[in-house]
């Protein structure tokens, strides 16, 4: 068995941890030896019932220890897991079951007060040929045979680091989602490599909420247990309190949850009574005692599904250097990253802005229904879509989307670039910036959340501070409290928020 495996990480964990928690949800836990157990038992009876190598297996399911046993139990036999979003709708469901060809099922029956019985038993199976079992997660398996066992077992044996994995699709918050094929090397790999700046190790108990679905807890939060050996608290949402007692229950030492959650757990009546002092560097600022750094000091992890997750960053317990603030770190250990001009796909050099593209041995296999030439270059490397450029010391500075780039007054403009400069502010928690069209013209409109702020003291810094085209023209200052529109990701939405700057902003 191949050490860069499901399955060889769960033995590895079993042996090495034993009976420490592996996966601690709200209701109950399962030890690293009961997971490896557990999920081999699942894993034969799933045979017993036809599923093997290589079949696309699809998991709609909230966050739970029963999600990671389903997910185990099919990777650790060389099936394909394909976890969809509880958000998804008949149709929605319909598309991303055919993309990724899926063959079985498994569903929790219900999901947020929604019928899943219902809502499966009517989609339209002559649209899905692929697709030839439903089966609700509650429902028992049937008893595995001897020779299922055995099949079960030769397969976890001769899984290898090459095959395929996992199909996860991105959110979709631009353009329709895609299905982005992992083997199990690569993203083992990847997550081997930003594991030390996260500050996870085998004694941590980390806390990451988002959905296992998505990149930020299949590979951010699942595999940083599966990789390190350490404890994952997770859960399928709930109140803030509910959260808070969870938490300090389970003496969770790393918080990576959603910063806006952070914050709100902070502020919120029940914290300052609840004992969190396991809590450890590493965790988001926001819910750490004392004053947070400044915006800036820390950088943020980029990443992207494709990438399985981060590629870039720097220790989330460090603060960058002096002259890097607001820099995204550097490529992670047997990452590799590398500046294009968009058109040409000549290399750049040192600070010039291009193409950001990612390669090596840490990247996804592919995209489900694409030829590999519509997805990499004929070297190999996959075109991110995002704009930076890579400094003297290999520090990468981000430029924001290609896709979001405008022309303003004939220059290229990115509004991140302006969203950045906006966050260095003192009171400024968070702006989103886009074009809108002031006079018949294109310029940009800034929507901006944070404390103790005015528009004229706001456009007055970023005109000394930025070209006059990078400049909002229009203005809307968020109330206290209030969010910006977010899309069902839990990304902003930003076309709703250039509606709101059009219909409320002022000009300053």
């Amino acid at each position: 068995m191949s050490g860069e495996t499901v399955a060889a990480l769960l033995a590895a964990n079993a042996a090495s941890r034993g009976q420490a928690d592996a996966i601690v949800d709200p209701q109950r836990g399962i030890s690293w030896a009961g997971l490896n157990e557990a999920s081999a038992n699942r894993a034969a009876q799933l045979v017993e019932t036809g599923i093997n190598k290589g079949l696309r297996v699809a998991l709609m399911a909230e966050n739970s220890v029963d999600w990671v046993d389903w997910a185990c139990a099919v990777m650790r036999i060389g099936a394909v897991l394909v976890p969809l979003s509880t958000m998804l709708r008949g149709p929605e469901i319909e598309s991303q079951i055919r993309i990724a060809g899926v063959r079985h099922l498994i569903f929790q029956p219900e999901i947020r007060g929604r019928d899943m019985h219902a809502e499966l038993a009517a989609l339209d199976r002559s649209a899905l040929p692929s697709l030839r079992s439903i089966r609700c997660s509650i429902d028992p398996l049937p008893q595995a045979s001897p020779e299922a066992v055995s099949v079960a077992q030769a397969l976890t044996d001769r899984l290898l680091p090459a095959d395929e994995m996992a199909v996860i699709f991105t959110s979709g918050s631009s353009g329709l989602p895609k299905g982005v094929i992992y083997t199990h090397g690569s993203a083992i790999r990847a997550n081997a490599s930003n594991s030390a700046s996260r500050c996870i190790r085998a004694d941590s108990r980390l806390y990451m909420p988002m959905p296992l679905f998505w990149t930020g807890g299949f590979a951010g939060a699942l595999f940083s247990a599966l990789s390190t050996g350490c404890t994952l608290l997770t859960e399928a949402g709930g109140s803030d309190g509910d959260s808070l007692a969870f938490l300090s229950r389970e003496k969770v030492t790393l918080f990576r949850g959603w910063p806006d959650q952070a914050a709100r757990m902070a502020a919120h009546p029940l914290f300052a009574s609840m004992d969190f002092s396991s809590l450890a560097p590493g965790s988001l600022d926001a819910i750490m005692p004392g004053e947070p750094p400044p915006v800036g000091a820390r950088a943020p992890q980029l990443g992207m599904t494709e990438s399985f997750g981060p590629y870039c960053g720097y220790a989330l317990d460090e603060i960058l250097p002096e002259g890097k603030h607001g820099s995204m770190g550097k490529p992670f250990p047997g990452r590799q990253v590398r500046i294009a001009d968009p058109e040409s796909g000549a290399l750049l050099g040192v600070d010039e802005i291009g193409a950001i593209q990612i390669g090596g041995p840490t990247i996804m296999k592919g995209i489900c229904g694409r030829e590999r030439e519509q997805v990499f270059t004929p070297d190999l490397w996959y075109d991110t879509g995002d704009m930076g450029r890579l400094d003297a010391d290999g520090f990468l500075w981000f430029a924001g989307r290609r896709d979001a780039m405008v022309k303003i007054a004939g220059a290229s403009v990115y509004p991140v670039e302006t969203e950045m400069a906006l966050e260095q502010i003192a009171g400024v928690d968070r702006a989103v910036v886009c074009d809108v069209t002031v006079d018949g013209e294109l310029r940009l409109g800034a929507a901006v959340a944070g404390t103790n702020l005015s528009l004229a003291d706001l456009a007055k810094a970023m005109r000394s501070s930025l070209s006059t085209f990078k400049v909002p023209r229009l203005w809307l200052l968020l109330e206290p409290g209030e969010d910006f529109p977010r899309l069902v990701s839990g990304k902003v939405d930003v076309p709703a928020v250039r509606n709101l700057i059009v219909e409320k902003g002022e000009p300053v």
